[in-house]
C-alpha cells in the first residue's frame, strides 16, 4: 500500500509516472518526473531524493511519457489499481503533479510535456476534472519557454505551488543551496502568479536544533505580506519524510506549538494558511 511517507518514483514500474499519496493534494497524485536521473539545480537540506546530484534532466522521451501517462491512468479508471494499492481512505485521483527527482522546470521540453498532458486528460474526458499542478523553485521563470508551460496550467484551471522555504539571501543558500536574492524570489514569485493561480509552499523545520531566527521569519512574513494580494495562500509543512541528503541528522521537527505560532503570523496577514506539521 502506498502511505503518505513513501513516495518512491518506481512505485508504479514506470520511469516518469509514479503515483503518491499526497497529505496537502487529499489523495491520490500522479507524479511525472522530468529528473529521472534525480538531478536537480538546487540542494535542499530535507530532500528525500537519494544520491541527489546537482544538473538538470536528459533529454525527454515524449512518447514514453505519454505512453506511461495514458496506461497508468487507464489502470487507475479501468483497472483495480487504488483497490489494491491504495488505502481506503485516499482511493480519490485528485491531480497531475510535474514535481519528481528535481526541478521540473529545468527539462527544455518542459512546456511540450505540459502540452502532452493537456491532450491526455482531453482524450480521457478528464481535462477541467483533473487538476494539473506544477511543484517548482521558480528558477526558470526567465525562460520564455516555461512562461509559456505555466501559462499553458493556468489555461486550463492549473495551479502553482512556489517554493519558498527561506527568503533571505542566507537562509536560502543555507536551507536550498541556491545562490537566491529576496528581489530575484520577489520577481520569480510575481511572473509565476500572473500565469496561473500559484501558493507559496515552506518546509519550516529546525536545524541543529535551533527553529528559524527573528530575521528569517521577518523576512518571510515581509515578503509574504507584501505579495498577499496575488497568491493564493502558503501550504506551509513540517518534515513529513525523512530527509535522503548527509545533512538530515541537522533537521528536526518544530515542537508543534512554534509551528502553530508561525502559521498563525502567516494568518495575520490576511493570507490563508493550509498547516501540515
Amino acid at each position: 500500500m502506498l502511505t503518505i511517507v513513501d513516495h518512491r518514483r518506481d512505485s508504479a514500474g514506470l520511469l516518469y509516472v509514479y503515483p503518491v499519496v499526497s497529505r496537502r493534494a487529499g489523495g491520490v497524485s500522479v507524479g511525472i518526473n522530468l529528473n529521472p536521473n534525480a538531478a536537480c539545480n538546487w540542494a535542499c537540506l530535507y530532500c528525500q531524493v537519494p544520491d541527489l546530484k546537482r544538473g538538470g534532466p536528459p533529454p525527454l522521451d515524449l512518447p514514453r511519457l505519454e505512453r506511461e501517462l495514458r496506461g497508468f491512468l487507464g489502470d487507475v479508471l479501468n483497472g483495480d489499481f487504488l483497490q489494491r494499492h491504495v488505502p481506503e481512505a485516499s482511493r480519490r485521483l485528485v491531480d497531475i503533479a510535474f514535481s519528481g527527482d528535481g526541478e521540473p522546470t529545468t527539462a527544455a521540453e518542459f512546456a511540450e510535456a505540459v502540452v502532452l498532458v493537456e491532450r491526455v486528460l482531453a482524450d480521457l474526458g478528464l481535462l477541467g476534472n483533473l487538476v494539473v499542478r506544477l511543484i517548482t523553485n521558480g528558477s526558470q521563470l526567465h525562460r520564455p519557454a516555461v512562461r509559456e508551460g505555466i501559462a499553458r496550467i493556468g489555461a486550463c484551471g492549473g495551479e502553482v505551488w512556489f517554493k519558498l522555504d527561506r527568503a533571505t539571501t542566507q537562509g536560502a543558500q543555507l536551507v536550498n543551496g541556491a545562490q537566491r536574492t529576496p528581489q530575484q524570489t520577489r520577481t520569480a514569485l510575481l511572473a509565476c502568479a500572473e500565469l496561473a493561480p500559484t501558493w507559496v509552499q515552506t518546509c519550516w523545520f529546525a536545524l541543529d536544533g535551533e527553529a528559524p531566527g527573528a530575521a528569517e521569519e521577518g523576512a518571510y512574513l515581509a515578503l509574504i505580506g507584501e505579495l498577499r494580494e496575488k497568491i493564493r495562500g502558503v501550504h506551509l509543512y513540517g518534515l513529513a519524510r525523512p530527509s535522503q541528503q548527509p545533512e538530515a541528522k541537522r533537521l528536526s521537527p518544530l515542537a508543534l506549538e512554534d509551528f502553530a505560532r508561525f502559521a498563525r503570523q502567516i494568518e495575520a496577514l490576511g493570507v490563508r494558511v493550509v498547516m501540515n506539521p
